[in-house]
């Protein structure tokens, strides 16, 4: 019999690592060709890992909530014929878990007896379970199993990760209140909890405590870290987009019997930014620490909606290149693998600025949080029909125009107000220009 490796594909340029979030088989089942065996997901999107061969699992290298790097080896499978792979040694497998050149070697010369050691010294049970590489962490820091209880997990079901053990480590020690003795007690270990957390919530009796998804989680700690990293401002328009309104309601229909796609607002618009973007480049621009970034490439993000209720931003590579059509054919295609939960780990990558469209709940303007390491996004409010003053030739006159709000964030570190309202500005203007006969 002969062993196949099999490993992380490749999921985008610039996609590295994605987190092992579960395994759809156990060790001893039977795995079929191009049959999903485990889960992974990265920083935004969810996928399966596929089987490339038929055969048995025999061997799992990683557990729930590592990281594992593209081209490493996931598992073993057991398939017939000659060999084909060797085995992949103990010392490897620490190799690929263990971050530093000391501690793969420590830990390769030590595994059988550390795993012996941590299995009688830090257990799991039926409300804590602690995966190996949790344990042989605690025993190598001398972390008690009154101490690893106290921990919080982040993982599913609360499970404790290796994150959380490394954030631990670094903040132990930090509270020197607190010594060695008092720490292994557990009701001081509760009062050093309280003292690192914020105010505990009142649950009352009849309250419903939901635990937040993954998703969730990671879209909780994007905001929090993107408001303490940039100095938001916001810069708003009104945009009078008459035009563009009857325009569509007229293609729309040719549209969707010649293409085959429906016409919405939303590649209009994108249209318009990506040409507002060009003129205005330095709105095109990352900032990583006190060197600014100025992109080559227009990619648009454009937030769409998971199956769950969450959003996702999936990005329009060189979006300033395509014409209405291929921007309507990119928009479509995003926003339907969102809903089917399809998307790719590379369809959220590279994006080099951000448009939400708050418009679709109803907003007439909202103020976004900047999508890091971006410098500005723009929100999209509701076409409303309001009454307006028209300027002709012949005198004003008051008449019904379809109006929207623009809602321009952007980060006043590298951005001034000068900057961030000439460009929205120009979206304006753009779409205020739209000619109501113009071709598709």
């Amino acid at each position: 019999m002969a062993k196949f490796e099999l490993k992380l594909p490749k999921m985008g340029e610039s996609v590295a690592e994605a987190t092992l979030t579960s395994w759809l088989k156990e060790v001893g089942d039977t795995i079929e060709a191009d049959e999903p065996v485990l889960e992974i997901a990265t920083d935004k999107v969810d996928s399966e890992v596929p089987s490339e061969v038929d055969g048995v699992l025999v061997e799992k290298l990683f557990d729930v909530d590592d990281v594992v790097q593209v081209g490493q080896t996931i598992a073993i499978i057991e398939i017939d014929g000659d060999e084909q792979s060797a085995d992949v040694s103990p010392t490897q497998i620490v190799a690929e878990k263990t971050t530093t050149p000391e501690k793969i070697q420590e830990a390769a010369a030590t595994l059988e007896a550390d795993i012996e050691e941590v299995s009688t010294a830090v257990v799991s049970s039926k409300d804590r379970f602690y995966s190996p590489l949790v344990k042989n962490i605690a025993k190598q820091e001398g972390i008690s199993q009154s101490e690893l209880d106290t921990i919080k997990g982040s993982g599913k079901d609360g499970r404790v990760t290796k994150h959380d053990m490394i954030s631990y480590l670094e903040n132990r020690g930090k509270d020197t209140k607190v010594t060695q003795q008092n720490k292994q007690a557990e009701t001081t270990s509760k009062k050093v909890e309280t003292t690192k957390s914020a105010a505990p919530v009142s649950v009352n009796g009849g309250d419903e405590i939901i635990e937040m998804t993954r998703m969730g989680k990671l879209i909780a700690h994007h905001m929090v870290a993107s408001v303490q990293t940039s100095a938001h401002v916001q810069s708003f328009i009104e945009a009078d987009v008459t035009n563009i309104w009857n325009w569509r309601k007229k293609a729309k229909a040719i549209f969707q019997k010649r293409e085959g796609e429906n016409l919405t607002f939303t590649p209009i618009f994108m249209e318009a930014i990506a040409k507002a973007l060009r003129d205005f480049p330095m709105m095109n621009i990352a900032l990583d620490g006190d060197r600014v970034i100025k992109r080559k490439n227009i990619n648009l993000g454009m937030a769409a909606a998971l199956p769950d209720g969450n959003l996702i931003v999936p990005v329009i590579k060189n979006a300033d290149q395509l014409n209405l059509v291929g921007m309507t054919k990119a928009v479509n295609d995003l926003a339907g693998r969102a809903r089917d939960g399809k998307l790719k780990p590379d369809d959220t990558q590279g994006g080099t600025y951000t448009v939400t469209n708050v418009g679709t709940f109803g907003s007439i303007m909202g103020t976004p949080i900047i999508n890091q390491p971006q410098v500005g996004i723009l929100a999209l409010g509701a076409i409303r029909k309001v009454p307006a003053v028209i300027e002709t030739p012949e005198g004003d006159f008051i008449g019904i125009r379809m109006k929207m709000f623009l809602s321009h964030s952007y980060d006043h570190r590298v951005v001034n107000g000068a900057l961030g309202g000439q460009f929205v500005q120009r979206v304006a203007q753009y779409l205020e220009a739209w000619d109501i006969d113009r071709e598709i």
